[in-house]
């Protein structure tokens, strides 16, 4: 897609109010956060239609939300480090010359058949310390709005907080299961997804 520099930066804001509300920002406010005239805006998103990027849903107010196939430029950021060999954690191993690059784009970039982009965020808290997700972590997450038994996921309650839990759905409800004995499960009738953990990066 050949967008604008200001295109992108109004698919960013709309994806990142979407993962943090749940539903996108008026124009208004894409205008305001822009510094620019809601003119302005609104010919930018009717832009972003036409190129595929942005879908609205028709006579439906904050309804815009991003294309499976529109990556936002901090989703694609490439980093690579020289992978160097193996480091044991149980019985020594030999060293041996290494060459090749660890690139976090293949482990953690789109993947094969996955449209949608990934983005960070940072835990807060200790309800997933059981599954190796502490305090401080930050979670890679798939952008998507729809998950498995199992995954665990970013999630929208409908008291408007997000949360990261095991998401399992059970007959007429939706259990969102914490890894910690000291949490109790999040039982709820609906929740929105707004992606699915693939992986864990901590820093010390």
């Amino acid at each position: 897609m050949n967008l604008t520099p200001k295109q992108l930066k109004i698919l960013q804001l709309i994806r990142d109010h979407r993962i943090a509300r749940g539903y996108s920002p008026t124009m208004q406010e894409l205008a305001d956060e822009l510094s620019v005239s809601k003119v302005t805006v609104f010919e930018h998103i009717e832009a972003l239609i036409k190129k595929g990027a942005l879908r609205r849903e028709a006579n439906k107010a904050r309804s815009l939300s991003l294309c499976d196939d529109a990556i936002v430029p901090d989703e694609s950021h490439p980093l690579q480090f020289p992978l160097v060999g193996k480091i044991a954690a149980g019985y020594p191993i030999e060293k041996f010359p290494q060459t090749d690059q660890l690139d976090l784009q293949d482990i953690f970039g789109p993947r094969l058949g996955q449209q949608a982009g990934t983005f960070a965020l940072q835990v807060d808290g200790d309800s997933m310390k059981d599954e190796g997700i502490l305090d401080g972590d930050y979670v890679i997450v798939e952008r998507r709005d729809t998950a498995r038994n199992g995954e665990r996921v970013v999630a929208l309650l409908p008291n408007g907080e997000t949360t990261l839990k095991t998401f399992y759905k059970e007959r007429d409800r939706i259990r969102l299961q914490p890894a910690n004995p000291q949490f109790e499960p999040i039982i709820v009738k609906e929740c929105k997804i707004q992606g699915a953990v693939i992986g864990v990066v901590r820093r010390y």
